[in-house]
């Protein structure tokens, strides 16, 4: 079966899936590359060429070859020359379940989350209230009619897109004027709205072995640089800081591994996934869940991975031979 790396994407996030894909191929030097274009191309790309994209999180990535064609002829090509797909993507239909299933009906198999899970968790609103079945402490959401007697009551508000990641589109509603950011974004996408609670913040990241059992990883405390974790924090701001183990009690460290594992269940995840919280007086509260978090050296799931005792290389071979198993059911 040959190993194929499938980066890029149609998503927001296509700057993060590179620098993922440079960190993925580090790992495993003799995969092939394929790069999808934001046209929804995609292209068989040379090793030289994607490490020397130096960038990544700033620059868009030029595969410099010729198209294979679109993503669903790449996806038959795939089938055709038995390719097992390490996605190495974030965001978008890469992360909602609509790759995953046009995979699924062709019988490729691919690494993390299946189709019926992912576009479950991409779902803030549907992820929370699952969640939440399992025992997992939610916030509660915030209706767009209600939000100015919202900001009354709570003082302060987050909004976010339902359906995005990486932080892109964070607004903080501090004050009345604030709100005019937020319901025009909220005429072109579904936003969550969320009373602002106080606390530190983490995520944790959780990786099903090849015996189905799951391990909760260490936690991964952040203190970003600028007050808020968004894009230019999580990325390109060198003061934030992300330490893992995280600085909590220890009971407060199992109550999170233990609600992120609940979260990883609630929502049928595969292979790995990663949840965020919030860090509240009253224990952790639970935001979201990303079925395919970033996997850059700058990344969260992968120090989790180190804190553990976890090479990053083992945890990619963990995930194909997952994969491989999932495909022969």
């Amino acid at each position: 079966m040959r190993i194929t790396i499938l980066f890029g994407g149609t998503s927001k996030e296509r700057l993060v899936s590179v620098a993922t894909a440079q960190a993925l191929h580090s790992a495993l030097p003799d995969a092939d590359l394929w790069f999808w274009d934001i046209d929804d191309t995609v292209h068989e790309t040379r090793s030289e060429v994607l490490l020397k994209h130096s960038r990544p999180f700033e620059q868009p990535f030029r595969p410099g070859t010729p198209s294979v064609g679109r993503i669903e002829q790449a996806l038959d090509k795939a089938r055709g020359e038995n390719r097992l797909l390490m996605l190495g993507l974030h965001g978008g239909t890469a992360e909602n379940g609509e790759l995953q299933a046009m995979c699924e009906m062709r019988g490729i198999p691919f690494t993390g989350s299946g189709s019926a899970s992912s576009h479950l968790a991409f779902d803030k609103v549907a992820a929370k209230r699952f969640a939440a079945l399992a025992g997992v402490k939610a916030p509660a959401g915030v209706a767009l009619e209600d939000v100015e007697a919202a900001l009354a009551e709570y003082g302060r508000l987050i909004a976010k897109p339902a359906r995005d990641g990486s932080s892109y589109g964070l607004i903080s509603v501090n004050a009345t004027q604030d709100l005019v950011a937020v319901r025009r974004a909220a005429k072109t996408e579904e936003y969550v709205i969320e009373p602002f609670i106080a606390g530190a913040e983490a995520t944790c990241g959780v990786l099903e072995q090849l015996d189905g059992s799951l391990v909760g990883l260490p936690p991964v405390e952040i203190v970003p640089a600028e007050g808020e974790f968004d894009y230019r924090a999580k990325y390109l701001a060198k003061a934030t800081q992300e330490i893992c183990p995280g600085r909590f009690a220890p009971e407060v460290s199992a109550q999170i591994v233990d609600q992120a594992v609940r979260a990883h269940q609630a929502l049928s995840c595969s292979g790995y996934s990663r949840s965020d919280f919030i860090v509240a007086e009253g224990g952790p509260i639970y935001l979201e869940t990303n079925t395919l978090p970033g996997l850059t050296k700058a990344s969260l799931f992968p120090k989790a991975l180190k804190a553990h005792g976890i090479e990053f290389a083992d945890f990619l071979h963990g995930q194909i031979a997952l994969a491989e198993k999932r495909a022969q059911r």
